[in-house]
């Protein structure tokens, strides 16, 4: 274990890419959205990361913060360079930087590398810069709409046949698991944390990542929130053991991960004495999220856990 440490953190212009923490908007009474570098074992490559700062952060020396780690869904990979800002479309870091929601955590918001995703999903391969959200001198943009909605509602019976294996979707969150915990480490040596307030949540391929993360180190977070994304009951044994808090969430209306296939690693969570909270927004599609991370709920049930 890295003994703490604090050391001052060099803030530069967002002009320059190959700095260790480069800082975008210089005003003290404002929240500070970081840009650290370091070198990705995954890729063998140097990247950035976004690291987050509540506008009161500094004002009392002696405070621990609590942290959030957001893992993005597959639309959002990038190079960690040019394209970070992609990572920032969705989730808690859209709240806190973009909407302005004083969201009372550092934010850890890393961003998954390409892995030739972008040959494979369209939506990927035709995105465009233009759906970068960008943070108002004044106010906040509007809001974009939710995903058109396909067919009415209904609820849907389980289904335990796993398409995937332990690790989830393919080159997803877990071919970086050393480069997350590296994350996590180094924010916990340079800044004032809460070792003991350390929580995990992702979106879509982030959710099946926060699963495995979860599950590969649960001494790790004091709760977790996985979204659209399901895990595989084999993972879920460490989780009850540890009696880590769990609350997960679907899309009733969701086809890209349907609802029937959360039930298997639920009941295998409640079969070890563990209980899980389950929330199915069944009005919903996939994009499920923007309800989820827009409102305070998600974030209030964090901080009611300690590990």
């Amino acid at each position: 274990m890295l003994k703490k440490t604090y050391f001052p953190i060099f803030l530069i212009c967002i002009g320059c890419w190959n700095c260790n923490a480069q800082k975008i908007k210089t005003i003290e009474t404002e929240a500070q959205l970081l840009k650290p570098s370091y070198y990705s074992k995954a890729t063998e490559a140097e990247r950035n990361y976004f690291l987050y700062l509540p506008k009161t952060y500094g004002d009392d020396k002696e405070k621990e913060w609590p942290v959030l780690m957001f893992l993005h869904g597959n639309g959002e990979r990038g190079n960690g360079l040019d394209e970070l800002d992609y990572a920032m479309i969705h989730g808690p870091l859209y709240e806190a930087w973009i909407q302005k929601k004083e969201l009372p955590f550092i934010i850890i918001a890393p961003q998954l590398p390409m892995f030739g995703m972008d040959e494979k999903a369209s939506y990927i391969k035709n995105r465009t810069r233009d759906q970068i959200p960008i943070r108002l001198d004044k106010g906040v943009p509007e809001r974009p709409g939710d995903f058109p909605t396909e067919g009415p509602m209904n609820g849907q019976l389980a289904d335990n046949e796993m398409k995937f294996p332990e690790e989830g979707l393919p080159m997803g969150w877990p071919v970086i698991e050393e480069d997350l915990l590296w994350m996590l480490q180094t924010t916990k040596v340079n800044y004032n944390v809460d070792d003991n307030r350390v929580y995990l949540s992702g979106l879509s391929y982030g959710g099946f990542g926060t699963w495995w993360m979860a599950s590969k180190h649960p001494d790790l977070f004091a709760a977790i929130a996985p979204v659209v994304g399901y895990a595989h009951p084999d993972l879920m044994e460490p989780i009850a053991k540890n009696k880590i808090p769990v609350w997960a969430f679907a899309g009733g209306r969701d086809y890209v991960v349907p609802v029937k296939y959360f039930y298997a690693s639920l009941n295998k969570l409640e079969s070890l004495g563990h209980k899980p909270r389950f929330t199915i927004h069944s009005d919903m599609n996939h994009d499920a999220w923007t309800r989820i991370y827009r409102g305070w709920d998600l974030y209030d049930w964090f901080l009611t856990h300690t590990k």
